[in-house]
């Protein structure tokens, strides 16, 4: 457990932890505890801050983790290189649910997000590929047995950086920090089974009617159905209208914004965690941020966590 920095605003942003992470990724907040957790992805760590107190915690994997998602029981799915565990509680010794059905010298798991059903989803990335191409998206079925059947839902959709679900859970909204862009596919089956997912839109791309630097690497949507993205390189978190539309953008202290989530007592913080892995001496010096979890009142909710039904 480490001291309890002293939390500081910026630009309206309040800096809540030292800049414990390389690659701050998945952060989930979980409102009984009043805790957030995140992964640094680059070492396979997961990291825990209780907002009250300031104090953070940290728990390292046995490999490499690319998402955290809470489970409907009050347990942990852990998205590792190898395939899909499940923890009971914190720092407890994980269980393995479903194998990678991929060779994992050329492709990893990345993003998961869960629908409204209990289901978790998983987007892929490319190890070895051209950047922008060879990945697909999974669908995990509710823990019904020992070992869940995971399904192929979509294939060829290129990188998966960030997962969310609309309001309903009827559309899924991907980042591809590759392409630059900012995806939406329609949940045709929405709760049935087997799934069905429609071919990727075209949603929103920084610089599309007015220049904007950086690419969407994280979405959260709000209770309005707003979508809040984070943008890679570009210093900023923008607020999308239900149509795609930019109705706000959140100057950053931190370039490099890699996860986003809604949480506080009244969902009413985006909480947003940052990178400094491989930015200049010159960048850091200029965002001291990098690699710190920030915060940023709202003034409209966001949408519950959802959880994967185990």
């Amino acid at each position: 457990m480490s001291t309890a920095p002293t939390p500081h605003a910026t630009d309206g942003w309040t800096v809540l932890t030292e800049p414990l992470t390389a690659w701050g990724t998945a952060p989930v907040w979980r409102g009984i505890e009043d805790r957030l957790y995140w992964l640094d992805t680059s070492i396979g760590r997961v990291w825990r801050l209780h907002v009250p107190s300031g104090r953070t915690e940290s728990w390292d994997l046995p490999q490499p983790a690319s998402a955290l998602i809470p489970t409907r029981q009050g347990g942990w799915v852990l998205v590792l290189r190898d395939g899909i565990h499940h923890a009971t509680q914190w720092r407890m010794p994980t269980q393995r649910l479903v194998q990678a059905p991929f060779d994992t010298r050329l492709q990893r798991f990345a993003a998961a997000q869960c629908d409204p059903w209990g289901r978790l989803w998983i987007g892929t990335q490319g190890e070895s590929t051209v950047l922008g191409t060879g990945g697909a998206l999974y669908c995990l079925r509710p823990r019904d047995r020992v070992h869940p059947e995971l399904a192929l839902a979509r294939a060829g959709v290129g990188t998966t950086d960030g997962l969310a679900f609309g309001t309903d859970g009827r559309m899924l909204y991907r980042c591809d920090m590759a392409a630059a862009a900012l995806h939406a596919l329609p949940l045709t089956s929405a709760g049935h089974w087997p799934v069905q997912l429609g071919m990727p839109l075209p949603f929103w791309r920084p610089g599309a009617g007015q220049p904007m630097p950086g690419r969407p690497s994280a979405v959260a949507v709000d209770s309005t159905g707003r979508c809040w993205v984070a943008l890679h390189e570009g210093a900023r978190v923008v607020c999308l209208s239900p149509s795609g539309q930019l109705v706000a953008e959140l100057p950053l202290p931190a370039c490099c914004p890699t996860g986003l989530c809604f949480g506080g007592r009244d969902l009413r913080t985006l909480f947003v965690t940052t990178s400094r892995q491989h930015r200049s001496a010159e960048e850091l010096a200029s965002h001291p941020a990098s690699g710190a979890v920030l915060a940023h009142p709202v003034t409209i909710p966001g949408l519950p966590p959802a959880t994967y039904w185990d």
